[in-house]
Formats: C-alpha cells, sequence, structure tokens
C-alpha cells in the first residue's frame, strides 16, 4: 500500500456512500502502477476540453457528463447566472483533493483591475489560493499533516498550480 492510500484510508472514518472504499480502489490502482513502472510512455494521457461560444460572452463547456455555461464574473461585468473559469478552477482544485471524509473549500483572490485592463501592475489571475480541510475525522496531528502534505504532492490541480507547465494559445 503506498503511502497516499494509507493517510487516506487512516482518514476515512465513513465511507461516502458513492465512493469506493481504500482496498477496492487499490486493486484497481495497482495493475496501472504496475504498467506505468513498465512503461513511463503508458502513463501520459492527453486531456481535452472543448467549449463553443454562446450568447453575450460565454461559452458552453463541455465537461464530459454534462454542459457547463461559463461567462464572465459579475466583477468582470457577467451576469453571475453563468459558471465564471476562475471559480471553475477552484472547484477543479476542491475535486482534485476532495477524496477524503468531510468537507474541502477553496477560495482565491482576484484583483479585477488586471483583467479589466484598469491597471497594468495589477496581475490578471489568482493573486492568492487557499485550500481548506474540515475533516470528520478523529486522525492524529501526525496523520493530518501526513494529508496535507501527500495532498500537495499528489493533487494534479495543485501541483499544475504550484509549478505551471509549458502554455501556449495558438488559433485555426
Amino acid at each position: 500500500m503506498t503511502r497516499a492510500a494509507d493517510a487516506r484510508v487512516a482518514l476515512a472514518t465513513r465511507e461516502r456512500e458513492s465512493s469506493l472504499d481504500g482496498q477496492a480502489l487499490r486493486s484497481i490502482q495497482e495493475p496501472l502502477k504496475q504498467r506505468y513502472r513498465e512503461d513511463a510512455g503508458a502513463a501520459v494521457v492527453l486531456l481535452r476540453a472543448s467549449g463553443e461560444l454562446g450568447e453575450g460572452v460565454t461559452c458552453s463547456v463541455q465537461t464530459g457528463r454534462e454542459l457547463v455555461r461559463a461567462g464572465l464574473h459579475p466583477a468582470s461585468g457577467g451576469d453571475g447566472l453563468s459558471a465564471c473559469s476562475g471559480d471553475m478552477l477552484l472547484q477543479a482544485l476542491v475535486a482534485c483533493a476532495g477524496d477524503v471524509s468531510g468537507s474541502v473549500h477553496a477560495e482565491g483572490e482576484l484583483d479585477f483591475r488586471g483583467t479589466l485592463s484598469v491597471d497594468r501592475e495589477a496581475a490578471v489571475g489568482f493573486r492568492a489560493i487557499r485550500l481548506r480541510f474540515e475533516l470528520a475525522s478523529d486522525a492524529s496531528d501526525e496523520q493530518l499533516a501526513t494529508l496535507l502534505r501527500l495532498t500537495e504532492r499528489y493533487c494534479v490541480v495543485f501541483q499544475t498550480l504550484a509549478s505551471p507547465p509549458s502554455l501556449s494559445v495558438s488559433a485555426d
């Protein structure tokens, strides 16, 4: 069993109805881990997202399960009826970190002067993001510290934000 699995299983004092138990998850993941050890190239997967421009300043984003209508945040002129891309980023972070019993919360600070070109010195994007757990657990301080360390290490969204990948933009 990996240390990540140990910590998450130890902290999960009650199972969510829709989640796999630790043993079931390990049995699914072990053949994958073995394959990736033998063939590192097999572990590289290309994920895609796409959207269609909609009315006003919205974009319908296909999530794989349903269509999400994304648009501007009210602080940048949106009507508040569409999902803001910043909210979606925080939701992705919560989803990535959220396989524990309890709840996970993310919040981020944006200065919309940058987004709206009011001040060129103001950054476009988040200037701070905080992730917080409210755990339903009697875990020790050491186990909680392990959970935080492993979340920082293995959460794909957290790591992507902490160590940004190379990015490019193109038009067809």
